[in-house]
């Protein structure tokens, strides 16, 4: 194995997503917001990682309303996929404009090493799922930004996945036969935003043969679900976007205001993760070992 590639590809990852899917075990993908979480994600053993629009967005400074492009979603979806052997699913919100734009975002993704995305339904400007105030695009308008996607695919084995949000706008019926739709489209895994709680799940899961994501995301509209409930009622992956984001950031406010209060970070450093820990996701040995081998050079005498 090399320092710089394990060995396995784009095309690996691709494939090993759609066979998690497929494979009757729930798959399970937190959020990543840079490619040291995706690092860590992947060493305490998780299925997969999820690229959440709204955190890249918050990173960035910027509220979940489509204000990001293509280009910084793809620059920072292929730095955390390349992080990891693990297969990474990206939010693409609406597709960065019309179908051909879509089709794009596809290629764009795909090329940056990314195993598949999501499309959603909504109108531009977009909502965080979990807030009012949010609008659908008509049916057949999802549908053709849909097909100009899977169209776009090179790897057959890249997964599209479709979002419908019509659960809080249209009712769960509409949902239902958007999903339906929308597979029919080509979309290989759906995505209802917002359903409420484990019978809402469990109901959706009877109306869909589809391959179904369902989303955990904390302080919304949906009950914090269990992954063996999950399991149990047939679905087979589950996102946890915000999650890391949220973690983090409550630590650096907490400890930034002891640091304020108190004038040190003294008591702040058993909650710290440690030099040694940080080194073993950075390889640093690895690469150190790696930079001796190529600079144990002396001069020779009269040189």
């Amino acid at each position: 194995m090399s320092l710089f590639s394990s060995g396995v590809t784009d095309a690996d990852k691709r494939k090993a997503l759609r066979d998690g899917l497929n494979s009757g075990e729930l798959q399970r993908w937190p959020g990543a917001f840079s490619p040291l979480v995706a690092k860590l994600i992947a060493d305490i053993g998780f299925d997969g990682v999820y690229v959440s629009g709204a955190v890249l967005a918050a990173d960035l400074g910027l509220p979940d309303i489509g204000l990001t492009t293509l280009s910084e979603v793809t620059a920072r979806a292929g730095s955390i996929a390349r992080a990891t052997d693990l297969p990474t699913l990206v939010d693409a919100d609406t597709g960065f404009g019309e179908p051909m734009s879509a089709a794009r975002t596809v290629a764009a993704l795909e090329d940056a090493g990314l195993a598949g995305l999501h499309l959603e339904d909504q109108v531009n400007p977009k909502r965080c799922g979990h807030l009012d105030g949010k609008d659908v695009v008509p049916a057949d308008v999802m549908l053709k930004r849909l097909r100009a996607a899977v169209s776009a695919k090179r790897d057959p084995n890249f997964v599209i996945c479709a979002r419908t949000d019509a659960r809080g706008i249209e009712g769960f019926d509409a949902a239902v036969d958007r999903a339906k739709a929308y597979a029919d489209a080509g979309a290989d895994l759906i995505f209802t935003e917002a359903l409420t709680d484990l019978g809402e799940f469990e109901k959706f899961r009877k109306a869909v043969d589809t391959p179904l994501l369902a989303n955990m995301t904390e302080f919304g509209k949906s009950d914090l679900i269990t992954a063996d409930q999950l399991r149990d009622v047939g679905y087979n992956a589950v996102i946890y976007p915000v999650t890391t984001l949220r973690i983090a950031m409550g630590a650096v406010e907490a400890g930034l205001r002891e640091i304020l209060s108190e004038g040190t970070q003294a008591g702040l450093l058993d909650g710290m993760q440690h030099r040694s820990r940080l080194y073993e996701l950075l390889r640093y040995a690895e690469y150190n070992d790696f930079d001796s081998e190529l600079f144990n050079f002396t001069l020779a005498d009269g040189a």
